[in-house]
């Protein structure tokens, strides 16, 4: 129904207006009582066979929604009621920004793809704290990255502010320094202020009573070189994992009108890289540290791919929006039948 009737709808309108109209439609729809069960009972498949324990945490199953998708922490267990595993909100900063400048998100329907430079629009991690106090039992990540104003050599700053307001409110973190939509942001992937960014963040870590896991979310575009030097990082720092890979900035084989727009590519045309990373990563580090997949997962199948290359988890975000919903029972079942 959601590919034959809905997505063609949807599709005629302009994207950015599109996900406000979706979320607004579900929320109001899950204020029906009874709404809330009848689609868990639609789409969540339950079976102990699908719950994974990684980093310390146990999930459900191993499917779950990618940043940029719930930014302000808005719509988690509604969500979560379409049989996803965990939700990843965010990415937050610590203070509001209203983003890059519209329009500034696009479908390339030919390529199953979206551009986005949406440029870590957002209410502000306060704003975030407040809706994530009312979670009761949806497994959340925090996603955090820098405001636009913040000059890198304060990076480090922010991300410890968002760090210190989120931690007794979502299960695990993910730095984002892998956007290509903040200016200057993916500089702090070189090796060094990477380094002094995660330790400054485990020291803190440490501190707390019970440490939560930090993961890095790494960008599509890095060389081999450079993806042992994240190996080397995460070794070094002892953060919890990875999270491969974030959108790319690679035009490569596009056909769309629009292929061109600025900003970072995710969908179909992510597949085989973001899978070839997951790989490269999981063999040259022995497997000695989880990784959560995502990258242009439209079908169960890809979803196997990014598992039998080495993903513990993975996670949707435009194939959820091509594919819709059933996208998630599909996987599951999938990881089912194959015994994963």
């Amino acid at each position: 129904m959601y590919k034959s009737l809905l997505r063609p709808a949807l599709f005629k309108f302009d994207p950015e207006e599109v996900h406000y109209f979706t979320f607004n439609f579900l929320k109001r729809f899950c204020r029906i009582p009874g709404a809330l069960s009848f689609l868990k009972a639609k789409y969540e498949v339950k079976d102990a066979r699908l719950e994974r324990e990684v980093f310390g945490l146990k999930f459900k199953n191993p499917v779950g929604l990618a940043a940029g998708f719930d930014k302000d922490a808005k719509l988690y267990n509604e969500l979560s009621a379409l049989g996803f595993g965990f939700i990843e909100v965010g990415t937050v900063t610590p203070k509001p920004q209203p983003g890059n400048e519209k329009q500034r998100l696009f479908r390339l329907k030919e390529d199953s793809a979206i551009i986005n430079r949406m440029g870590f629009n957002n209410h502000g991690v306060e704003e975030m704290v407040e809706r994530l106090k009312k979670n009761k039992n949806v497994l959340i990540g925090g996603n955090i990255g820098k405001n636009k104003i913040t000059p890198n050599e304060n990076a480090v700053d922010d991300y410890v502010y968002s760090f210190e307001a989120l931690f007794d409110h979502v299960n695990y973190f993910v730095v984002n320094v892998s956007s290509p939509n903040t200016p200057n942001l993916r500089e702090l992937q070189d090796k060094e202020p990477l380094k002094n960014l995660l330790n400054t963040l485990q020291k803190k870590n440490e501190l707390k009573p019970s440490p939560k896991p930090i993961l890095l979310k790494i960008a599509p575009d890095l060389t081999d070189e450079q993806l042992m030097d994240i190996i080397e990082i995460v070794q070094e720092t002892k953060i919890a994992g990875l999270i491969a890979t974030n959108t790319t900035i690679s035009r490569d084989g596009l056909v769309s009108e629009n292929k061109n727009e600025m900003g970072g590519l995710s969908g179909k045309p992510l597949t085989s890289r973001s899978t070839e990373v997951i790989r490269f990563l999981s063999e040259k580090s022995g497997k000695t540290f989880p990784i959560i997949g995502v990258g242009g997962i439209h079908s169960a199948d890809d979803a196997i791919e990014k598992l039998e290359a080495g993903a513990s988890l993975i996670q949707l975000y435009t194939g959820f929006v091509y594919e819709g919903p059933a996208l998630i029972k599909e996987i599951n079942k999938k990881i089912l039948q194959k015994g994963l």
